[in-house]
């Protein structure tokens, strides 16, 4: 009897019961002449916390999209499904409670939707959400699971909006203008699982990012202004809180995540490249001064002349930045696999200085090298570059380095400009500084009209791997210092 018992119960109760019985059992065998009978000690329950669940995020396919025949002409539902987020491909109505109906094709667990508002980080759009599990749309039943919502306007991506759990084949979105106009525009939609989507899109970002983003304006790959080149948020906006929840968004552990794909719109015709990249803006939003020159918005060698010196917005420079790189490319052409600059230098039209992280699809460390771009010419009237290797080979072929640095491992770098030295350094926890000059002297920018500026980010050099594949990094730290500059001022 006793082992039919176990068999039928669970093994937190058969632990317990089989204690209680043995001490039980002890203490009747072990009575003693007197006849007393001791009182056996009280045992506490065995208490079994329940694993909590772990909600996989699932993004739902959308099979048709509606509404009531009111969207401007040019802009109808099936733009916001169509997996163009371009401001062109999108729903637009006008009025007060305009709906737009999703249709999933069958009902499933719903917990979130993710939203591109057309000019998402200018107005907030107001809007409600309802879901009904019928399986028709004609005398649908609703339910309410988001009443009275509104978008946070400075989401120029994707934005998440978390609902209440609900089993739906049909996603009605109520829109109700928004904070300039009663116009409502919608890019595009996904529909989620998860209530959270998993954290992959993050909102504004939290006071505790001590990054100090009026020095700075940001490079994404987006053309929302349809100037044919990325979009540039300025200082103002910047520091404002603007996120992209697609490239440029607040990691859970206070950093800034960087995220570019290896194809979309570009800085220039002239380059060859995609970048999620800050630009560093010493005017700190006076619009009043230009971006380029010899200005109080750049900066200048300390080889420079007096007047030059006098004229920027300070001399020689320091850049600090603490960061991990969390995703690199692992396929197109051999000498673009894995690489990605972190950190830059940039002129006029060179780059004094790239910084590189590269890591091959066989390694599981990567390598820490950078570029010296000289402006004295070569016989083919091409700039006369350098690569100095820091940690590990550039290698298209490079082995696993010794001491290499992992994905979403935590490291540290300075750049450093002292007249005409460039000093490199990189910093890890627990191991040695890793070192190395190079001297500038010969290179040419310490002629008159030259100036200077950081760039930190992800620069993505590779415009050849699987469309999918993309270059990701977590900045946690960025101090930039010159002689004569004052944030402050």
């Amino acid at each position: 009897m006793f082992r039919k018992w176990l068999h039928n119960h669970n093994q937190s109760q058969k632990v317990h019961a089989l204690i209680v019985m043995m001490l039980s059992i002890g203490i009747s065998a072990c009575g003693g002449s007197s006849g007393s009978t001791a009182t056996p000690p009280v045992i506490p329950p065995v208490v079994v916390e329940p694993t909590p669940e772990v909600c996989v995020n699932e993004i739902y396919a959308i099979t048709a999209a509606s509404d009531d025949g009111s969207f401007e002409s040019g802009y109808p539902p099936a733009n916001a499904v169509d997996g163009l987020t371009t401001p062109e491909s999108r729903w637009t109505t006008n009025g007060s409670n305009k709906e737009l109906i999703l249709d999933l094709g069958s009902s499933k667990e719903v917990g979130a939707l993710t939203i591109k508002w057309y000019k998402g980080n200018e107005r907030n759009a107001y809007f409600s959400v309802e879901t009904s599990a019928d399986a028709s749309l004609q005398n649908a039943s609703w339910t309410s699971v988001l009443n009275d919502a509104e978008s946070s306007g400075k989401h120029s991506g994707f934005e998440l909006v978390s609902l209440v759990e609900s089993d739906a084949r049909y996603i009605k979105i109520i829109a109700d203008g928004n904070s300039q106009n009663t116009f409502n525009s919608i890019v595009e939609i996904q529909v989620h699982s998860c209530e959270e989507a998993n954290g992959e899109f993050a909102d504004i970002f939290p006071n505790e990012v001590g990054i100090d983003l009026l020095d700075w304006y940001l490079s994404v790959p987006t053309d929302e202004d349809n100037s044919g080149t990325s979009d540039s948020i300025f200082e103002t906006e910047l520091a404002a809180g603007y996120t992209n929840s697609e490239y440029f968004y607040a990691s859970a552990d206070n950093g800034i995540v960087m995220r570019s794909p290896s194809y979309g719109f570009k800085t220039s015709q002239n380059t060859s490249y995609v970048r999620v990249e800050l630009r560093e803006m010493l005017r700190r939003g006076n619009t009043s001064i230009s971006t380029q020159g010899v200005n109080k918005n750049n900066w200048v060698f300390a080889s420079a002349s007096s007047q030059g010196q006098a004229n920027a917005g300070g001399v020689d420079g320091d850049l600090r930045v603490s960061l991990a790189v969390n995703k690199v490319t692992t396929t197109g052409e051999d000498y673009q696999i894995g690489r990605v600059v972190i950190g830059q230098i940039h002129a006029n039209d060179d780059e004094p200085v790239r910084l590189y992280y590269r890591k091959l699809p066989g390694n599981n460390l990567g390598s820490v090298y950078f570029a010296h771009e000289s402006r004295v010419k070569d016989s083919d009237g091409d700039n006369i570059e350098t690569y100095v290797e820091m940690i590990g080979s550039r290698s298209n072929s490079a082995s696993n380095p010794s001491d290499g640095i992992a994905l979403d491992e935590k490291f540290s770098y300075q750049i450093s400009v002292n007249v005409n030295l460039l000093t490199v350094t990189i910093s890890r926890e627990g191991k040695s500084d890793v070192v190395a000059n190079y001297d500038m002297s010969e290179s040419l920018y310490d002629q008159d009209g030259q100036y200077h500026y950081f760039k930190v980010g992800v620069y993505h050099l590779n415009n050849s791997s699987d469309p999918d594949e993309y270059a990701q990094a977590t900045f946690y730290e960025i101090k930039n210092s010159h002689t004569g500059y004052s944030a402050s001022e």
